[in-house]
């Protein structure tokens, strides 16, 4: 167990295949993984963070888990590696633009937030006022490999706005994975 009871995995890497990657194959492939967009939320302090995910996926019924991968460059996973925490907003199938805010590398105060109107949630964290809604999340769990951090994360709180069909990444013409 890691700081505040958050598994951390380690990942032994591989002896090298004796067969090569078809490269072409992998990224055509890999990109047919369907996916949601996302806004993940995070805070630490003041600092007040966004940006769009689209690696997400429910992880376990009981206890309710997502799991998200996250650039392991970033501001933000520096914040959940800090706090253990993160919210995930889902946009409605309408909100492309706004998922496009979030893809520029900028602090959110006074920056991504301004087009995206907030509160924040029981844990502390930013809840877009326009999304379908949004959960909270602890962190349980995280696997540090490659340019990604994967992390795993029980969600604590729930909030509905509305309900609705869910924005989705093969609908917005853009193309992350591969």
């Amino acid at each position: 167990m890691g700081t505040r009871g958050v598994s951390r995995v380690d990942v032994v890497p591989s002896a090298p295949a004796a067969m090569a990657l078809n490269a072409e194959a992998k990224k055509t492939l890999l990109r047919k993984i369907p996916h949601g967009v996302f806004i993940c939320g995070v805070a630490d302090g003041d600092e007040v963070n966004g940006f769009t995910a689209s690696w997400v996926t429910q992880g376990s019924f009981e206890p309710p888990l997502v799991v998200m991968a996250v650039r392991a460059d970033s501001t933000s996973n520096g914040i959940i590696q800090r706090t253990n925490k993160f919210s995930l907003n889902v946009l409605a199938a309408e909100q492309k633009d706004l998922a496009a805010v979030f893809f520029k590398p900028q602090k959110g105060m006074g920056g991504r937030f301004d087009a995206a109107p907030f509160s924040l949630g029981e844990l502390g964290l930013p809840i877009l006022d326009n999304a379908l809604g949004a959960v909270e999340c602890e962190l349980v769990g995280q696997v540090a490999h490659g340019d990604h951090t994967v992390f795993v994360g029980e969600v604590k709180t729930a909030t509905l706005h509305r309900d609705g069909a869910a924005l989705e990444l093969a609908s917005t013409g853009w193309k992350y994975g591969g």
